[in-house]
């Protein structure tokens, strides 16, 4: 793209439907292609366009995404501000900065760059030590990609940068798969990284999201809180990030229960090299499933752990997703005794907190429980949510505990 288009001065423009401008005067940073009234130019995948209402009135600058509902995700809500290679240096920068303020770059890993949050849309970057890996999925993203990793580099100075972008997310702008080294140097197959005083492997040429899930460090803290001398479940378990932190607490005993031979095979490499390997077991299968056979064999815990995949990727699922969400908290209360504790969680978009709650109080209520809310959980802090862009605040959870006794005639 030009220097005058990047800057605004020429260039296409989006021009919105009378009275679809609201959401973008309350700095909402997506475009939806039914609130565009005509496109003036032809403008590529990810070039910069001017959004005016219906008036012509300024107002945002945007990436144009042709392949997508959300037809245009914006950079600036500022008509002065040129979207150049010195917007996307000072946004990293302050991405950064905003980190290095909290403390999280103290540690090895955190989430450098959150998207939507930090002025960035379609951009991810967690850091793994020396290495940072990075998700591209937006038209906007991709289009300034080369200059977005050059800045990282600068500003960061890792050993290598790799891309892991969610395929479907890059298919629904309308852009082929994205994997692999994008500067630097490869690392390792696996390496260790010690957090939290516990020694953790990293693979991130595979996993999960970007190798790893890095937005429940806190609530795995706040959860084994409550694991001293416990019977702990940890479903859904992953490579068994709530189970190491309960047994680093103390938990007499873990099990890891996930459908994926290899996450257990994880989670129990990293047990043992944690020297808890004679305090855990792994089972592998279904987790309702397990479940319902473990609540039929008479099994009970002392805290139970639900941190299951997303159920609800769009509008239509949301029923079917709850119904779901229901029964595995349904199933878990049954399985702990009077004050056991349960952390369930929900990264599901489309499942607001408040939903959430009531999905879970129809489960107590058909397990015949009495149940407390010790305290709601989120996503931490490197992981924040702009005001005016609420669908950033995916992770909800809550700790809760049986508590029988206000349940009784």
């Amino acid at each position: 793209m030009t220097s005058k288009e990047s800057r605004g001065v020429t260039g296409p423009v989006i021009q919105l439907k009378p009275g679809r401008d609201k959401s973008l005067r309350r700095h909402h940073p997506w475009v939806f292609s039914g609130a565009i009234a005509r496109v003036q130019g032809d403008p590529a995948p990810g070039a910069t366009v001017k959004v005016t209402a219906a008036d012509g009135a300024f107002l945002a600058r945007a990436a144009f995404s042709p392949g997508s509902q959300i037809r245009a995700r914006v950079w600036s809500f500022d008509e002065t501000t040129a979207v150049d290679e010195g917007f996307f240096d000072r946004r990293i920068a302050a991405a950064i900065a905003r980190r290095r303020s909290l403390g999280w770059l103290d540690g090895p890993t955190c989430r450098l760059v959150f998207s939507e949050a930090d002025g960035l849309p379609g951009l991810i970057v967690d850091r793994y030590g020396d290495w940072l890996a990075c998700q591209f999925l937006s038209a906007g993203s991709e289009a300034w990609r080369e200059v977005l990793v050059r800045q990282l580099v600068s500003q960061m100075s890792p050993r290598g940068v790799l891309e892991r972008s969610d395929a479907d997310m890059r298919r629904k702008e309308g852009l082929p798969p994205g994997d692999g080294l994008v500067a630097g140097v490869e690392p390792p197959e696996s390496f260790e990284l010690e957090i939290d005083g516990l020694r953790q492997v990293f693979r991130l040429g595979a996993g999960q999201k970007t190798g790893a899930y890095l937005d429940q460090r806190e609530n795995r803290r706040r959860t084994a809180v409550h694991a001293d001398g416990a019977r702990v479940l940890d479903a859904y378990c992953y490579t068994g990030g709530f189970g190491m932190a309960c047994l680093q607490s103390g938990a007499r005993h873990v099990t890891f229960l996930d459908s994926s031979a290899p996450a257990l095979d994880a989670a129990m490499s990293a047990a043992a090299i944690n020297g808890f390997g004679d305090r855990c077991e792994a089972v592998k299968g279904d987790v309702a499933k397990t479940l319902r056979a473990l609540q039929a064999a008479g099994e009970r815990f002392d805290l139970i752990v639900l941190d299951p995949p997303k159920f609800v990727r769009n509008a239509e699922q949301v029923t079917k997703g709850c119904r779901a969400y229901k029964d595995i908290n349904r199933l878990a209360f049954g399985l702990l005794d009077e004050g056991g504790i349960l952390a369930t969680f929900s990264c599901s978009g489309h499942v607001d907190a408040g939903l959430l709650q009531k999905v879970i109080a129809q489960a107590a209520m058909e397990a015949g429980r009495g149940v407390q809310i010790v305290e709601r959980l989120g996503q931490p802090a490197d992981h924040p949510v702009a005001l005016s862009f609420p669908e950033g605040e995916y992770l909800k959870g809550f700790l809760l505990r049986v508590s029988d006794v206000g349940n009784r005639s």
